[in-house]
């Protein structure tokens, strides 16, 4: 009895070890993100799995004639300098990856948001890494 025991204590052991090493390593690991360039998932428009063409999304460019930037423009304009306070205290050192998902179906193309955790470099369609290949420079 205080064999079994013993010998099932040393297996419980074991289980936490790798389940602590594997979590450590994944936390680790999420400071550099490759995601493929293409992405096989559910398509709302098809109502099936398809393949996806996945880009970065990019914020667009400001438009001249939204009401807040002819607002603070006209503010601005003439003397006296800068009139509204500019955020300088950032939080964040990184930004969540936003990834746009399109729908390779020539009929259909449409497009969706899928967000993915913070990270400090992230890379499209980079070379996979190979477990236990020699690193040549």
């Amino acid at each position: 009895m205080l064999l079994l025991n013993r010998a099932i204590t040393a297996t419980w052991i074991k289980i936490v070890t790798v389940v602590f090493f594997s979590s450590r390593a994944g936390i680790a690991l999420a400071s550099m993100v490759n995601a493929p360039k293409t992405h096989r998932t559910f398509c709302k428009k098809c109502g099936k799995h398809q393949p996806h063409k996945v880009t970065q999304y990019k914020k667009g460019k400001d438009s001249l004639y939204a009401q807040g930037k002819r607002h603070y423009d006209r503010k601005q304009s003439g003397y006296g300098g800068q009139t509204k306070p500019i955020f300088r205290k950032t939080a964040k050192t990184t930004k969540k990856i936003v990834l746009r998902l399109e729908c390779v179906e020539p009929n259909c193309r449409s497009k969706r948001m899928l967000a993915v955790k913070r990270c400090k470099h992230f890379e499209l369609g980079g070379e996979k890494k190979r477990k236990g290949q020699v690193i040549q420079f």
